[in-house]
Parts: C-alpha cells; sequence; structure tokens
C-alpha cells in the first residue's frame, strides 16, 4: 500500500461536500463591509450579514433554478427568508469553527487554489485575472477559501460523532442488499432435459423420469456433463451441451433460478426438477451477483510529484505536462519517468498500485482515475500529497466480500444519517450564537 493513500474511507458525506465547496468560490460573491445604500439585515456573534449579500443569494438562487428548469419558485418574500437563515447559519457555523481552534496550514490552502484553477483549467494567474473579472478580490477569496476548508473539517469531525449506525441496521442493510442482488443477478445454467409427450401416461412418464435419473446418476458418476446433454437432452441448446446462456434471473423460469441458489459455479443440482415440459438435470456454471454485491476495481500506475517549497504545485504541473507529453509522444515509457521521477514509495515497481477498489484513494485522484479509459494517461492532478500523474492500465469487476459488504452498508447507513445529524448540529450552535436580525431603515 502507497503512502499516499490515505487511512480511511473518505467518499462520505462531508467530504463530497468539501470537493463541491472546493469550486464553488468562482461563483460565489465575497463578504463585503456595508457599502452606501446598503443596511445590515443580521448581527451574528461578530460577524455582519448585509442586504446586498441577501440580494445576490436570492438571485444565485433564482439563476440555479432557471438552470434545473425548475416548474415553479418560491415567492420572492420566502427566497428572502431562506437566503437570510442560510446566510446567519453560514456566518454561525464559520465563527464557531475559528473559536473551535480549527486551522488550515498555508500549504492545504495552496494546494485548493491550485485545485481549483485546474478543475476550471486555468493557470494561477488566470484565475486571478477571472476573480478580478468577476469583481472578487483575491485576498477576499483565499480568506473566505479558507473559511469554507475550515468549516468542512469541524462539520466532518462533530458531525460524524454525532452518527450511531448500530451492528442491527448493518446486518439489516446487508440482508436487503443481499435480495436485491440475487433478484438482479445474471445466472449461466446448462440443462439435459428429457421430455414428457403432452398426454402421456403414468407408466411413459415414469419411464422418462428414470432416463433423466440415469443422465444425473451418469454426471455424478463422473461423466462430463456437456457430453452426456449431447447424447440425451431433448432441448434446443443439446448441441451447446445444454448451455442456456448467462441470463438475468428474472427472465429464467422460476423453477431453474430454486434449484441453483444453492449452487456454486460448476455443482449439479442433487435431484431431478420435474416440469411442464419434462425433466431437467441442472448445472450452474455461473452466477454474477447483482451490483450491488459486486465492485469496479482498478489498476492504475502514477508518478507523484511532492510539492515544497522548493517546488511548487505549479512547477510540479509543468513538469508533469512535459512528462505526459513524451510519454504519449513515445519519447519514454511511464514505467521508466515513473522510477526516475516519482517521489512516491511505489517508485520502484513503476507506479503500480496494484488492483483497488473505491475509496481507496483521496478524492481528487479517484475522480480523475475514473474518468479515464483504460490505457488512458490524466493530465495533472493536485491532491493534498502533491500532484500526480496518473495512468489506468485494466479495470474489472469482483465480488464483494462479507467484510467489505458490512463497511459499504455502514458507510451507506453513515451518509443516509449526515443530512439530519448537520441540521441538528446547526440547531444546536444557531440555539448557542449571539444572533441579532435588524428591520430595513425607514
Amino acid at each position: 500500500m502507497t503512502d499516499f493513500l490515505p487511512r480511511r474511507r473518505r467518499r462520505a458525506a462531508a467530504a463530497a461536500l468539501l470537493a463541491t465547496s472546493l469550486s464553488a468560490p468562482l461563483a460565489a460573491q465575497p463578504r463585503e463591509a456595508v457599502r452606501a445604500g446598503d443596511y445590515i439585515v443580521a448581527v451574528v456573534n461578530q460577524e455582519l450579514v448585509t442586504a446586498g449579500e441577501v440580494e445576490r443569494r436570492v438571485e444565485q438562487v433564482r439563476e440555479e433554478g432557471a438552470r434545473r428548469g425548475a416548474a415553479a419558485a418560491p415567492s420572492a418574500q420566502e427566497l428572502r427568508r431562506q437566503a437570510v437563515d442560510a446566510l446567519v447559519e453560514e456566518r454561525v457555523i464559520v465563527t464557531y469553527a475559528r473559536e473551535s481552534g480549527a486551522r488550515v496550514d498555508e500549504p492545504d490552502l495552496e494546494r485548493a487554489i491550485h485545485s481549483i484553477a485546474q478543475q476550471n483549467q486555468l493557470s494561477l494567474e488566470q484565475l486571478r485575472q477571472r476573480l478580478q473579472q468577476e469583481g472578487i478580490d483575491y485576498a477576499r477569496f483565499r480568506a473566505d477559501l479558507r473559511d469554507q476548508m475550515m468549516v468542512e473539517r469541524v462539520r466532518e469531525r462533530e458531525v460524524y460523532q454525532r452518527i450511531n449506525v448500530n451492528d442491527l441496521e448493518v446486518d439489516r442493510l446487508v440482508e436487503q442488499q443481499r435480495a436485491a442482488a440475487q433478484a438482479d443477478a445474471e445466472l449461466d445454467i446448462a440443462q439435459i432435459l428429457v421430455t414428457v409427450p403432452e398426454g402421456a401416461g403414468t407408466a411413459e412418464r415414469e419411464q422418462r423420469r428414470a432416463r433423466a435419473e440415469q443422465a444425473l446418476a451418469r454426471v455424478r458418476g463422473g461423466e462430463d456433463f456437456a457430453a452426456v446433454a449431447r447424447e440425451l437432452s431433448e432441448d434446443a441448446n443439446r448441441q451447446q451441451g445444454g448451455r442456456i446462456g448467462l441470463r438475468p434471473a428474472s427472465r429464467l423460469p422460476d423453477l431453474f433460478v430454486e434449484a441453483v441458489r444453492p449452487l456454486a459455479a460448476g455443482e449439479v443440482a442433487p435431484a431431478v426438477f420435474g416440469s411442464g415440459a419434462g425433466f431437467h438435470v441442472l448445472k450452474l456454471l455461473e452466477r454474477r451477483d447483482g451490483a450491488a454485491l459486486r465492485v469496479q476495481q482498478t489498476h492504475a500506475r502514477h508518478i507523484l510529484l511532492r510539492t515544497s517549497a522548493q517546488l511548487s504545485a505549479e512547477a510540479a504541473t509543468l513538469r508533469l505536462e512535459e512528462l505526459r507529453r513524451q510519454i504519449e509522444q513515445g519519447g519514454r515509457s511511464f514505467d521508466e519517468a515513473a522510477r526516475k521521477v516519482s517521489d512516491d514509495g511505489s517508485a520502484a515497481a513503476g507506479g503500480d498500485l496494484g488492483w483497488t477498489g473505491p475509496g481507496q484513494f483521496v478524492p481528487e485522484f479517484e475522480e480523475a482515475m475514473n474518468g479515464l479509459p483504460v490505457g488512458g494517461i490524466s493530465p495533472p492532478v493536485v491532491s493534498r500529497f502533491g500532484v500526480h500523474l496518473i495512468q489506468v492500465l485494466e479495470r474489472r469487476e469482483v465480488a464483494l466480500e462479507t467484510r467489505q459488504l458490512r463497511e459499504q452498508a455502514r458507510a451507506l447507513l453513515r451518509e443516509r444519517k449526515f443530512a439530519e445529524a448537520y441540521a441538528e448540529w446547526a440547531r444546536d450552535l444557531r440555539a448557542r450564537a449571539y444572533v441579532e436580525m435588524r428591520e430595513p431603515p425607514t
């Protein structure tokens, strides 16, 4: 396991909110002092909420609703009330985060700014120009971004402490997922069918059953199922060794699904089964569980340049862009470049990270990796560990182990409970905060 991997899974709701907040400042308006003609709507601890901010927030909500094609917007009065409530809540949480001692170090802030520039396909200088065009002071932008990062750290730490997921809840969800996966499973079944003519009497039916029993005995005695099927089966798939082919369980007879349910791949049902068509000997060739019980794994490699006082994120990005160009043009191999250049523990293996599943990398790395085709090489990707060049070598789907299923279920339950726990936390903070609402000047 390489040393840039996180110690725990960070794809939970709070991490997702952080990723969103880091891309938001290009569209957000900074907090400002009260301008001429403006007035104070609320005082929150030592922070002010101004009417100008409220109006800008209302306009942002309207624009977002129009982009989403919302059928009906709330009234102007309701939109204003929602905007005031949101701004007051934001001020409450920001002031609490500051007072709680939360900090964002300068290197973390610089990496976040580089990430924003990268997401918007801008250099740092272009980002500054863009902010200036938006009327956003760069120092104010940095301060607001620092506040956002600080709030997310406090929110993740404190809200998750309020969330309790017990083993009974996990067990229940795992069983629900397994039931859903079985209904969604794909089965590859082979059969030996001995038909029974319509109107056949008891003696003939027993004769036909005996033939099916004989076929089962030969298979259980070690003969090849496909060979026996080609010799004795009377269905349309006899030349394929009785193989029906991979099909969703919903498209197979319930009798077949129930008969092979307890079987492992390669096993033969222990008894002959009768149906309206005749008597069946069934073998399960393959079972592909539903999506709830499978996970996509990726085999990737990377080159990592760690940033420092001697190597800025921008310089590392330029260096990796040149390396990418050389690799894509065939001037050097990824493996050789990783061994010579990468600062990660995987360098000796040519940057090879092995097979990994969801949640094993930090979100910014995983998002870039998941967006690549097999064989594709990413542009430089900024993370908290430095700047990466990523290449995807292979992908596959594998069945989840019981331990992984339970971890996945527990994480999902925590995410489901996050919104409620966050709302309760925000209400508690607001109840303890000093909030003074002011009337418009007459």
